[in-house]
């Protein structure tokens, strides 16, 4: 079994035994491995701690509990191992901003959250440390001619917007053409909802579309990453594997208008793996990368 499929055969095997009092020990010798090698690889694929994340599923389960009617808040907090009534109500407030008797009273509505995605990714050990595999590189300067746009997260779907996009600029493109993709993410300035999207391809492919733009992406020095799957759904996990990577790497994040490259090796593949350019600040030392 691989680290994707035994990731996510525990985060099953958790929604299946979430009543029962499990613990790191008892996970891990149910899938026959090491609890301290189980729990490094279980936060590296998934950014979440053991303990946090059996917390969060448990939190999770409570909330069809409550808006049952026969079953009371002592009963639940007992049923899901939270030891008393009102380390459930503390722990509840905490995950959703209510206290569940509000739930219960049909004050609120709530609905659950399906088991999280694992993002499949290259892991390496790094001192000790289960981290996704990356490298030191430049991104080379280019241009990209394609579609440019704007997303706010907080006024519109931006998954829909990005994959509408996407499709204009594959509907413009001839299947006999070859050759990368690149997804271009800047200007995101602090504290905003607000940034630019140039889904694009190398300027020397042309495509002669009143709507196309061009832009000069200049050399940049990056933390390389390699995911599978797609990146909408992978946010969280990446802000955490780059906090890592910072951490153990001893980088800086640089102070760039462009926030993230995603490159697809093939315009017409973009459901398959994709590498991630951040850009960093380069220290004399990288100049030797």
């Amino acid at each position: 079994m691989d680290h994707y499929d035994l990731i996510k055969n525990a985060l099953v095997y958790f929604e299946d035994n979430i009543e029962e009092s499990l613990s790191l020990e008892s996970v891990s010798n149910h899938f026959n491995i090491s609890k301290f090698y189980f729990h490094r690889l279980f936060s590296a694929m998934t950014s979440y701690s053991f303990n946090n994340y059996l917390l969060s599923r448990r939190l999770n389960k409570s909330i069809k509990l409550i808006q049952n009617e026969k079953v009371s808040l002592t009963e639940i907090a007992y049923r899901l191992n939270f030891g008393t009534p009102s380390s459930f109500t503390r722990a509840f407030k905490r995950q959703y901003g209510i206290v569940p008797s509000k739930l219960k009273e049909n004050l609120s509505t709530m609905n659950e959250s399906p088991i999280p995605f694992v993002i499949k990714k290259p892991i390496k050990n790094i001192n000790g440390d289960i981290v996704t595999d990356f490298t030191l590189t430049e991104f080379d300067e280019m241009r990209i001619c394609g579609i440019a746009f704007s997303v706010d997260l907080a006024t519109e779907n931006y998954k829909v917007k990005i994959r509408s996009h996407s499709k204009m600029l594959l509907d413009s493109i001839n299947q006999s053409i070859n050759g990368p993709c690149y997804v271009i993410y800047s200007n995101c300035q602090p504290n905003s909802t607000q940034f630019n999207v140039l889904f694009g391809i190398p300027y020397d492919i042309q495509i002669n579309k009143p709507y196309y733009f061009t832009d000069d992406i200049p050399t940049i020095f990056c933390a390389k990453f390699k995911y599978f799957g797609d990146i909408l759904d992978i946010g969280d996990v990446l802000t955490t594997d780059f906090a890592r990577f910072l951490k153990i790497s001893k980088q800086e994040a640089a102070e760039s208008s462009i926030e993230m490259i995603q490159v697809f090796e093939d315009v017409h593949q973009l459901d398959s793996s994709y590498h991630l350019y951040v850009p960093i600040k380069k220290h004399p030392i990288d100049s030797e990368c």
